[in-house]
């Protein structure tokens, strides 16, 4: 049986009495599954389980008809409550709320209930539900953009981000909600406590470096990271670094947008870290026959990872939400980094010029980023030069965040990076008076959801690399008792593979 037929017939005999107002195109319906949509409620009533076989793709907004929406509601607070859900229990449950006589009655609860014989073919009839929903959803979506692109003061930029924003949702099948209450909040806030107990405390993703995931727990969901240093300090080694902890230890997507550096340089950087091979040796190409080994046999790790390098330059903070976006659904990316910050631009003219107005209007966007795709995004950010003219301890201070104070506003995280040896400072300037020669310290100086700590890490500059300070190469990923070192592991890959010229006299990576 076509489905449009008996739809058209019931709209016609039964007008909506509540739903969005959709513009009509040549007299057409909004898409709608009406019989369907009491197909699934008629499911809900006599099948106490068949909730939990759809509960994950429908909301009270999916359906068409008001009455439907509130049955469906008053269903899942049922659910929620672990109450029984019946006929006797829906009705109870809406006469006490008031809509009980606004839905038609028990009589209508009766109606919906012998829809149908079994709730055998809910989940199919609730995913049909779900498309018109899609489907009008998209008319909508279009009528605004239509409406919004006639007006001659719409900034044509912020249309398009609006627009991709309203798809990427609908693609997502996470449509924006206003609230939540409390009942569902607590019982995923239960439920994510559990998930962390069988993490070993880790409720982000983790970095590798042992003593900076004890602070943080992991870099959290919908956080702005900032890691700041003045030039030289390490940042791009330190997040590259992190970068292969998190794809290739922990499995986790993870995007790197560079600025400044193209994104064969960054993998040269890597290789470099991975094979202990120096940076200097691999740019001139100055490799005996041991050393080509060690580079055709170990970089064979970071070709499966999981790491996607963009290296626009110039990035508008537009085209990165289109990007992100981009690879969250099509990657499941699970953490963002920018190197760096103060090379990105606004991409409009509301700043008005003013770059300190720029960098906070950008600093606002990433925040923004990390919390519609709900993953962590790290910033490296410049520091003034204020540091390298004070007097005394040359640590970075808050205060010396480059261009725009809202950074510091914006970030959960804000840390820094500091290698004493840098100034030509060979002990820490603590009371042990320990060597600091081939060591950096991550500053955690603001940290919304945590505490503030030093993390000391050793830095192999010839390397490029930062690892746990007493464990060697922490970015081997962790190594359990009695079990041999990850990095004796081998990947098969194709990620980031650099095809050889013609001619050249080395094998491909």
């Amino acid at each position: 049986m076509e489905a449009n037929q008996p739809l058209q017939r019931t709209s016609a005999r039964r007008p909506n009495p509540g739903s969005v107002a959709l513009p009509s195109v040549a007299g057409k319906l909004p898409p709608q599954a009406i019989e369907l949509e009491e197909a699934v409620l008629g499911s809900l009533l006599i099948d106490r389980n068949a909730l939990s076989k759809v509960i994950d793709i429908l909301t009270p907004e999916t359906f068409y008809v008001d009455a439907h929406q509130a049955v469906f509601s008053v269903v899942k607070d049922l659910f929620a409550e672990s109450q029984p859900i019946d006929i006797l229990t829906v009705a109870q449950a809406l006469r006490k709320a008031g809509q009980l006589d606004r839905i038609g009655g028990e009589a209508k609860l009766i109606n919906l209930s012998t829809r149908v014989s079994s709730s055998a073919h809910i989940e199919y009839h609730a995913r049909i539900v779900v498309q018109k929903h899609i489907q009008r959803e998209l008319i909508r979506i279009a009528s605004e953009l239509t409406e919004k692109a006639y007006d001659e003061s719409t900034d044509v930029l912020d249309l398009l981000d609006s627009a991709e924003q309203s798809l990427f949702s609908v693609s997502q099948g996470n449509l924006k909600r206003n609230y939540e209450s409390s009942l569902n909040l607590v019982k995923q806030a239960l439920d994510r406590i559990s998930a962390i107990s069988q993490r070993e405390g880790l409720s982000g993703v983790p970095s590798g470096f042992r003593d900076v995931d004890r602070v943080t727990s992991g870099w959290q969901k919908s956080d702005l990271v900032i890691l700041a240093a003045r030039p030289g300090m390490g940042k791009t080694a330190f997040v590259l670094s992190m970068a292969r902890n998190i794809a290739v230890a922990h499995k986790v997507p993870a995007a790197v947008f560079s600025l400044e550096m193209s994104s064969v340089q960054l993998i040269t950087r890597m290789i470099s870290s991975e094979t202990g091979i120096g940076a200097e040796k691999l740019r001139r190409g100055n490799l005996d026959a041991t050393e080509w080994a060690q580079l055709t046999s170990k970089v064979k790790t970071l070709q499966d990872a999981p790491i996607y390098i963009d290296d626009t330059p110039g990035l508008s903070i537009f085209d990165l939400r289109a990007k992100c976006r981009r690879l969250v659904s099509q990657h499941q990316i699970g953490i963002i980094i920018i190197d760096y910050l103060q090379l990105m631009t606004a991409g409009n003219s509301k700043s008005g010029g003013n770059r300190e107005q720029e960098i906070s209007s950008i600093s606002r966007a990433l925040k923004s980023i990390a919390k519609e795709l709900d993953i962590p995004v790290i910033a490296l950010s410049q520091l003034s030069r204020a540091v390298e003219t004070r007097g005394g301890s040359k640590r970075p201070l808050l205060s010396d965040l480059r261009e725009s104070g809202a950074i510091e506003q914006d970030a959960d995280i804000v840390s820094f990076i500091y290698r004493p040896e840098y100034y030509g400072i060979h002990e820490w300037d603590d009371d042990s008076g320990a060597p600091a020669d081939g060591q950096a310290e991550l500053i955690i100086a603001k940290h919304r959801n945590g505490s503030l700590e030093n993390v000391r890490l050793k830095f192999e500059g010839a390397m490029a690399r930062f690892s746990d300070l007493d464990s060697g190469y922490s970015a081997r990923g962790p190594v359990t008792s009695g079990s041999s070192s990850s990095s004796d592991a081998l990947f098969e890959s194709k990620m980031n593979h650099v095809e050889p010229n013609e001619g050249d006299e080395y094998p491909p990576f």
